[in-house]
């Protein structure tokens, strides 16, 4: 009691926990889950890919449903569509690795020229004898098979992953009929859970549209531009970039080294500079200058961010996180963030735009 017989101001309790402390937990449950990601990766990787296909073709449902067909009906027509995605993926991917197999096989004479040439000249610039082996090793024909040997393997490991992504998508193209009704069955209380990832939905088909749409415009450039030049499989190095196109920022890297390397093969210096003059001109302009402000408009994600993904998701859940790094990205703040009123900074960080 107070003086005049007022009740005295209540005093607020202090926190059970300070912001450092609280920080600190909020990192340290951040690594556990992280690990525990990182040692199921196998288990992660074709679930999360097989919920990134059936969320882009689960659209298809509707138009299904307003044609009267059945649910069960919808929802075979989304599994269809998905297996023709996965279908046709899969076919590129066989014909590109075939083709390359064969390339290696027709041009081994060439390749030992190339690297006994390529040791001439770093002796010529009076590096030591370690790394001019170093450098003529990468080029040996039998280096380059034995490249291939482990991407053998790990095409076993990802057949294994394909068989669990085919069963995944059945089983979600399934429930997706039943989350749909969420709102109805819940009311109003399940609406901004709803909205949240009816949005995260949104994002990710959005990313995947425009990184298809820029994928097919650089392969047809590519490939046109390496036929044009007589670079040998000029439709390997096509799909090469549409598939690498799916990686942001460094994807290009990745595409251009292989029909560098063969150009450098069949038409020395003068013909390999031509190839990367060209990448440089259109993959560089088209997939770092142009498409990222796209993508960052389309999911709402900092360039910063985009990119620390791919080196992030790529570490955690391995070569898969890299194509699934946006997706995954946007997940974690849908869960972590905006569902917290008191992260919309983290959100607008992230590059979101919170509503007012």
């Amino acid at each position: 009691m107070s003086l005049f017989g007022r009740p005295a101001p209540a005093v607020p309790s202090p926190p059970v926990l300070s912001p450092t402390l609280r920080v600190l937990i909020g990192l340290a449950a951040t690594v556990i889950a992280l690990a525990g990601l990182f040692f199921a990766r196998e288990l992660v990787g074709p679930l999360v890919l097989a919920a990134v296909i059936v969320i882009i073709c689960h659209p298809v449902r509707h138009p299904l449903e307003r044609w009267g067909w059945p649910s069960w009906a919808a929802t075979t027509g989304v599994i269809v569509v998905a297996y023709l995605i996965l279908g046709v993926l899969g076919v590129l991917l066989f014909f590109a690795g075939t083709q390359f197999v064969r390339l290696v096989a027709d041009y081994t004479d060439e390749l030992q020229a190339t690297a006994q040439t390529v040791v001439t000249w770093l002796g010529s610039l009076g590096l030591d004898q370690q790394a001019s082996d170093a450098a003529a090793s990468a080029l040996q024909p039998a280096t380059i098979v034995n490249f291939i040997a482990s991407l053998g393997g790990t095409a076993l490991g990802i057949l294994t992953a394909l068989f669990f992504v085919l069963a995944y998508v059945i089983f979600m193209a399934a429930d997706g009929a039943r989350y749909s009704r969420a709102e109805t069955v819940f009311g109003a209380a399940a609406r901004p859970t709803v909205k949240r990832f009816r949005a995260f939905n949104t994002g990710v088909r959005r990313y995947y549209v425009v990184n298809a749409s820029f994928g097919a415009v650089v392969a047809i450039i590519d490939g046109l531009a390496l036929w044009a030049l007589g670079v040998p499989a000029p439709a390997v190095w096509a799909i090469l970039a549409f598939v690498t196109n799916f990686i942001p920022n460094i994807g290009f890297v990745i595409g251009l080294i292989p029909p560098a390397l063969l150009a450098l093969v069949v038409g020395g210096w003068p013909l390999a500079l031509a190839v990367i003059a060209i990448y440089c001109v259109v993959n560089v302009t088209l997939q770092v200058l142009v498409q990222p402000k796209f993508v960052s408009d389309a999911v709402s994600l900092s360039l910063t961010l985009s990119f620390f993904s791919v080196i992030f998701w790529t570490f955690v859940i391995g070569p898969l996180g890299a194509i699934l790094s946006i997706p995954l990205t946007l997940l974690v703040r849908a869960l972590v963030l905006e569902g917290d009123p008191g992260a919309r900074w983290l959100r607008w960080l992230s590059g979101d735009t919170p509503p007012s």
